[in-house]
């Protein structure tokens, strides 16, 4: 077989891409891939900058579980390159692995860059070509690759086509979502893209704003509906964003489409029973003002006796005419009128995408034989905690494979 008959093109320089390119490569074809930013994988870059969450330890059942609806479309890839692999993966690559105390999967280092550059390097050395600071902007009427370029247009015209471009969050990291106006324009059916694992927009009185921006509130439980969950959220000038939020987002981000808005629920003290909490709040207050009180008392850090403040304004109520039966109810079930989603450009992920029933059991498009997607240009989210880059490999690694097995039909 020719070189030219084993050519494959991977458009998308992140996790999804540049494993799909590993495995092209590893089977024998010729690899280009390409991308629109000066350097590749800057996403994934910025998602080591806490710490680089690669994946999780938990039982892959409960794993795959937190795909949700999407969990049958993506259940055969992550199966065929589920956690442990990717542990395997990231070690033959000189970056051993540790699980967290939360269960989440880090490489030592704890950085995205180390892991990178050593992948890079053996990409490198497989013979596929990196091709930077060319945008792909759909197909000539010969059904060849159009990019734009600094120098010009280009056409590419390979016998294979990874397409990993990403979703719409950081899009000054290279996903922009403009890639949906080259497949809806070939009749490829797609979900609009929306925020993922994002904060929401709240309200705050300006003195609420002005004094607690940027300060967490820690080891609280956030409840939605039939929905909670417990760790850590944040205040925002605008809003509120954190880890458990993102957490729900899916949920509130749904019930701000229907109906403009959603009370979210905070439990200040969660660990404590209401019982307790009245106990403590019946006590003599003496001459300390009721902050102090609460600080002392039930051990509420500012911002929370903050929020507290905020939600009996907005009931036009007092916290210091309340008894302590009422206000330990408030303190386990905060109000927060949500009002709206941060912009996608802010969040985590993006949900929606390329519809699965567009895609052949290869990850190959129907529409479109010898093209392929992964990663999160397709229509599937997930919570952080590793699952989001879990899948992105994953359905790499699928769309790579499904792409050699039509170069070598």
């Amino acid at each position: 077989m020719s070189s030219h008959s084993k050519s494959a093109a991977v458009i998308g320089a992140g996790p999804a891409g540049l494993m799909a390119a590993e495995v092209l490569a590893q089977g024998g074809a010729s690899v280009t891939v390409y991308d629109a930013m000066p350097s590749a994988g800057r996403k994934f870059l910025m998602a080591g900058r806490g710490g680089l969450n690669l994946t999780h330890s938990e039982a892959l059942p409960q794993f795959l579980a937190r795909y949700r609806e999407a969990m049958p479309h993506l259940k055969t890839a992550i199966e065929a390159f589920p956690p442990q692999a990717l542990r395997d993966w990231s070690e033959a690559l000189g970056q051993e692995t540790f699980v967290g105390s939360s269960g989440r999967v880090f490489p030592k280092a704890f950085k995205a860059s180390p892991l990178l550059r050593a992948w890079l390097r053996r990409l490198d050395s497989m013979g596929v070509k990196l091709v930077l600071r060319h945008r792909w902007v759909g197909w000539d009427e010969q059904g060849r690759l159009r990019f734009e370029a600094h120098d010009g247009a280009h056409v590419v015209d390979p016998c294979a086509t990874v397409l990993a471009l990403g979703g719409a969050s950081w899009p000054r990291l290279g996903s922009d979502g403009t890639w949906t106006e080259a497949l809806a324009a070939v009749g490829v059916k797609i979900s609009p893209l929306r925020p993922a694992n994002s904060g929401f927009t709240v309200a705050w009185s300006e003195i609420f704003r002005d004094r607690f921006e940027g300060q967490p509130l820690k080891g609280v439980a956030l409840t939605f509906a039939a929905h909670t969950q417990r760790g850590e959220a944040i205040v925002t000038r605008t809003g509120i964003e954190g880890g458990a939020i993102y957490a729900l987002s899916a949920e509130l981000r749904e019930a701000i489409a229907i109906s403009g808005q959603a009370t979210l629920r905070i439990a200040l003290r969660p660990d404590l029973e209401q019982r307790e909490l009245i106990a403590r709040l019946s006590g003599p207050r003496g001459k300390q003002s009721l902050s102090n009180f609460l600080r002392k008392a039930v051990g509420l850090s500012p911002v929370a006796i903050g929020l507290l403040q905020e939600a009996a304004k907005a009931s036009g109520a007092s916290l210091a005419s309340m008894s302590p039966a009422d206000l330990a109810h408030l303190i386990n079930a905060v109000p927060i009128e949500l009002d709206g989603i941060a912009p996608i450009a802010r969040a985590i992920s993006t949900a929606g995408g390329i519809a699965f029933d567009e895609l052949d059991g290869e990850f190959m498009l129907k529409r479109l034989p010898g093209v392929f997607a992964a990663g999160e240009m397709l229509d599937w989210e997930a919570p952080t905690g590793g699952y989001l880059l879990q899948a992105s490999f994953a359905t790499g690694v699928a769309a790579g494979r499904g792409a050699l097995r039509w170069l070598n039909s």
